[in-house]
Parts: C-alpha cells; structure tokens; sequence
C-alpha cells in the first residue's frame, strides 16, 4: 500500500493545478469578454466635442465629432486591407481653431499615396485612440520616403508638430478624400482565454488517465519470474 502513495499524491496534486488554471482561464473569459463588450458600447455611443485635454486612459475609444481643416500634412502607415491589398493608413493634420491634432482618415492603396488630400472645412466623425504598436522590432519611419510602419502617436506628433491626440474615423463630411475609413473596433484586443482554459483542463484529463495507469501498474507489482525464463 505504501508504494501507492506516491502516484496518488502525484496524480492528485496534478490534476488539481491543472484544473485550477483552467477555472482561472474560464473565470479570466468572462471577465475579458466584460471587457470587450463594456468597449464595445462606448465604441458606438454618441459622439461628444473633442475635450480640451484628452486623457488617454479615461478618454481611450471616445466617440468624438471635430471640424477643421486639412492641409496635407501627412504620415502615412504602411498596411493592407482585405480585398483592396497593400497600401497605406492616412494619418493627417487637422487644425481646427488654434489647435492641431491627428486624424487617422483611413486606407488608400499604394498609387494614391501621393495624391493630395486637403480641405478647407472637413468634419470628421469617431473615436480618440491611443496606439501600442510599437516595440523593438519596428523598423524607424522613412523620413525620405514618408513612409511610417506603425501608428507611434508621439513620434508622429513632434514630426507633425500636433498634440499627441488622435481621432480615427468612422465618417467624413465635407470633402471627397478617396479614403477608405478603418474605424476603431474590437477585433484587435487578444482574447484566448477559451484555448487556454481548453489546453489546461485537457491536460489535466490526461494527467488523469496517466495517473490511474501508473498506480494500477504499481498495484499489480512486478511479473513473477522463474527459474530458466527471462525477467519481464
């Protein structure tokens, strides 16, 4: 009996971590899924002023409404779409009164980067956002080219000379730019925590099965071996 010991203390001890981190998983879905959902509705509520000093914890999503005017100033984010292939995200200047901020106006392929996109009074329509898109392996903006490879809010606002705040459309009135917007959603924020709680709670099965096999090996005991016939 006591040579059970060991691989019932060991399966049952395994089986419990495992099935603990795959309850915290599930418990950790939930609360992700708040989350988005919770994002989702502040997402879609009804557009305000743009406030004077945006807060980019408080005010991440914000639906807002500005009007200005658009002088061509541009950082372009290389990118792609589906179903239009690659091109770039149009991060423009909007001034508006004595304030300058960035716009992000949406897609245009690769041959109309070039082209100018300026208005005179412009409305534009969605959602104060703060980027992580940067890290380590970001390659530096081509200042030569104006070609950016990702939307690094602070670095474009001292080239573009703007307050680190942007606004991402959903809509724009008053001027045809040719964009395609790119609108704020949820489709970006990582939520497996289904594959986890999955991966966990199937191992801790597993470990269940090998667990039980171990001690009915232990229990039978070594085969009998007799005289003139090789050990098992």
């Amino acid at each position: 009996m006591k040579r059970l010991w060991f691989p019932i203390v060991l399966g049952v001890v395994g089986v419990a971590i495992l099935c603990a981190l795959g309850t915290w998983q599930v418990q950790r879905l939930g609360q992700k899924e708040a989350l988005i959902a919770a994002i989702e509705a502040r997402i879609g509520s009804a557009p305000v002023d743009l406030p004077a000093a945006p807060d980019p914890e408080a005010d991440q999503y914000l639906p807002v409404r500005v009007t200005g005017a658009l002088s061509g100033e541009e950082a372009p984010v290389l990118t792609s779409m589906q179903g239009e292939g690659p091109g770039y995200r149009v991060v423009s200047v909007l001034t508006t009164g004595d304030r300058r901020v960035l716009v992000d106006l949406g897609f245009v392929p690769e041959e109309a980067k070039a082209l100018p996109r300026m208005a005179e009074r412009v409305t534009v329509t969605g959602n104060l956002l703060w980027p992580r898109e940067t890290d380590s392996w970001t390659p530096e903006p081509d200042q030569g080219r104006n070609i950016w490879f990702a939307r690094d809010l602070p670095a474009m606002a001292e080239a573009l000379g703007t307050e680190p705040v942007l606004v991402v459309a959903k809509g724009i009135d008053g001027a045809d730019l040719g964009t395609i917007p790119m609108p704020v959603d949820t489709a970006g924020i990582p939520n497996d925590h289904l594959n986890y709680a999955i991966t966990w709670l199937g191992l801790a099965a597993v470990w269940a099965v090998m667990s039980v096999a171990l001690i009915v090996r232990v229990r039978r005991g070594p085969k009998d071996t007799r005289p003139g016939q090789p050990a098992a």
